[in-house]
């Protein structure tokens, strides 16, 4: 006889996708003066570069954010962080094979890029392959150990996949890294998923 795991109603964060929020690349600021006989040079008066401004197109939901990711990358501009921003636009459109193609650019530009890894993993748990999913996210949590979505997720991946003893141990640690208020879904998740192994 199967017996049902029964999730909770409203569970913690799961399956979202993390944004890279802030530009991690600085380059070195230049001074001096211009070479007036060399290549001309776009100077913005903002101050930001266009990974920036795309950045802020995107916090407010603009569309014209993906043409200034794509405009960044080409500049070389935070190349990694634009492929998985850009990533995340394309997931949100159900554009899952082009998110999945701008995540891994994104990893082949920043192999431990953290946000890229732990997005493909919900991308990929999304669209089924629970497999490609353990992994990223067993990735992400190697490079961002405190990092409590990641455990919750696999975790979710694991039960999936009927790793039940596995997926109790993740949100074992999950339980570690959040605040006492968060605990209450993750132990009746805990408690389910313990039922199964008896």
């Amino acid at each position: 006889m199967a017996k049902v795991v029964k999730f909770p109603v409203q569970p913690p964060e799961k399956f979202g996708f993390k944004p890279v929020s802030k530009r991690r690349e600085q380059k070195p600021p230049r001074h001096g003066q211009l070479n007036l006989f060399g290549g001309a040079k776009v100077v913005k008066l903002n101050q930001l570069t266009t990974f920036e401004e795309a950045l802020l197109l995107d916090e407010q939901g603009d569309e014209k954010a993906a043409n200034l990711y794509r405009q960044a990358i080409k500049e070389g501009d935070s190349v990694a962080d634009a492929y998985c921003n850009l990533g995340i636009l394309e997931s949100r459109k159900h554009h899952f094979a082009k998110a999945i193609d701008c995540f891994t650019l994104s990893l082949k530009e920043d192999p431990r890029h953290f946000e890229s890894h732990y997005n493909l993993a919900n991308l990929y748990a999304e669209v089924g392959n629970l497999p490609l999913a353990k992994v990223h996210y067993q990735m992400s949590i190697e490079i961002e150990p405190e990092f409590p979505n990641s455990y919750f997720n696999l975790g979710l991946t694991l039960a999936m996949n009927k790793e039940v003893d596995a997926a109790i141990a993740v949100l074992t640690e999950y339980r570690r890294l959040v605040p006492q208020e968060d605990l209450s879904q993750v132990d009746e998740l805990i408690e389910n998923l313990a039922r199964t192994v008896r």
